[in-house]
């Protein structure tokens, strides 16, 4: 069964403007069967987002109607496809109490979720990695080595599988090689073999499903899935339950390269 769990939506404030509908629409046409909306969350009300924008999570004025129109569309296109309603939580350290009360405020209200690592804390600063080549560059620069800004990334990753975030804690890990993204850019080879097989490890032994994004296909700096094929590969391995995410902020990248990753050999 063709399925796509990482879709974002128009109430994302850094996508586009693609309506609910088209998405749902094109995911029909294609095959599809199963989909989740995936918006990101709400950033705590007392974190400041380090992005210029401050448009990283979704404003939280607008929960409501986002999960009204998908309770709507997903009524009214039953009979055609599986749609889940969910979220992509951030884990940031230092504000597990912050995620754990808006997870235990709208668990109950939704289908599915993700939890992913987009900041990096250091010096009790936050910076997020993924949101351009010249801030992770910077980064690796405060840090003291590109190689030192992975290990950072993992670290947090590990905390995020296992931190304690409530009963409604996302049991799916997102894209856990987005410091990745940048690789062309900074051009170094960072052994990071060790760490990856680390942390699917944990993933098996504490139950995770895992986000088989394929959106680092599409980036200039990356041009590979996350996690990389082999990795795909090793997590079946495991019996890590593989979950196809195309990570789209428009409904262009609705399930892209999803046939260059599925099926799994």
């Amino acid at each position: 069964m063709k399925r796509d769990a990482h879709i974002h939506t128009p109430y994302c404030p850094h996508g586009t403007k693609d309506s609910l509908e088209n998405y749902i629409k094109k995911a029909i046409k294609l095959g599809f069967k199963d989909i989740t909306f995936t918006e990101h969350a709400p950033l705590p009300t007392n974190f400041e987002d380090p992005t210029p924008e401050k448009d990283s999570g979704m404003d939280p004025h607008f929960i409501v109607s986002y999960l009204n129109e998908l309770n709507t569309l997903k009524e009214q296109y039953k009979d055609d496809i599986h749609i889940r309603i969910g979220f992509e939580v951030d884990y940031i350290v230092g504000y597990e109490v912050e995620t754990t009360s808006f997870l235990n405020l709208i668990g109950s209200q939704i289908d599915d979720a993700i939890l992913s690592v987009h900041f990096l804390k250091f010096n009790d600063e936050y910076t997020c990695i993924d949101y351009s080549s010249e801030t992770f560059l910077e980064f690796t620069k405060k840090v003291g080595s590109v190689k030192s800004v992975y290990d950072l990334y993992y670290e947090t990753l590990k905390k995020s599988i296992l931190a304690d975030l409530g009963q409604y804690k996302p049991k799916r890990i997102g894209h856990p090689t987005l410091v990745h993204k940048f690789q062309l850019a900074h051009g170094e080879q960072i052994d990071d073999d060790a760490n990856i097989k680390e942390i699917l490890q944990l993933m098996a032994d504490h139950h995770y499903e895992l986000d088989v994004n394929s959106a680092g296909l599409a980036k200039t700096d990356c041009k590979e899935p996350y996690p990389p094929l082999r990795y795909i590969k090793h997590a079946k391995s495991l019996n890590i339950p593989l979950v196809f995410g195309s990570d789209a902020h428009q409904v262009t990248d609705l399930h892209q390269y999803y046939d260059k990753i599925f099926p799994i050999d």
